[in-house]
């Protein structure tokens, strides 16, 4: 499941140079005051084993749907985002976070974990999730790009994907293992 929406204000054109101070804000921020979403609340209900991310919009979002994880490891943590040098152009953070992404995943890392680097450890993530599921039901509270990885590592690994309700804020995906 992805975390609720950022309580960050993100108004406003910055520059590339400018996004390192907005990624470390994001970094640190809670979610909205808002309750979790009933069909949230529900499936998070049925698993046995909630693990989170160590990131506070996570770990407020876990609160948010009123448990307790058994589990915090930065392993979750969303793949990291560069940031630019340069001043020029100025765009809106969303403009940014999506150009730096695909500059990410065509190599341009600067000095945040590589593309490369974050597919090894979704599979760390992946094969730590398979482990606690053979007690049962797992949550996975975490972000939208690494959990989208991790998955990728699951379908590998023989999982298959139940359920997806989209790529929004407290969205999910469930998956179950093949029985052979």
């Amino acid at each position: 499941m992805r975390h609720g929406q950022p309580n960050l204000t993100m108004n406003g054109n910055i520059s590339a140079l400018d996004m390192k101070h907005w990624i470390e804000h994001y970094n640190l921020s809670g979610i909205v005051n808002e309750p979790a979403p009933e069909a949230s609340v529900r499936l998070a209900a049925t698993a046995q084993t909630i693990v989170s991310s160590s990131a506070p919009r996570a770990l407020t979002s876990v609160r948010a749907l009123g448990l307790e994880p058994a589990l915090v490891d930065a392993i979750f943590c969303e793949a990291q985002l560069p940031h630019g040098r340069w001043t020029l152009p100025r765009l809106s953070p969303f403009a940014w976070a999506f150009i730096l992404r695909i500059s990410w995943l065509c190599g341009f890392s600067g000095a945040v974990e590589s593309a490369r680097q974050a597919k090894v450890r979704a599979g760390e993530a992946a094969q730590q999730l398979q482990d606690l599921a053979g007690a049962g039901p797992v949550l996975l509270l975490g972000h939208g790009f690494m959990n989208r990885m991790i998955a990728k590592q699951l379908e590998a690994a023989g999982w298959t994907r139940q359920k997806r309700n989209g790529n929004r804020y407290w969205s999910a995906m469930v998956y179950q293992r093949v029985q052979r």
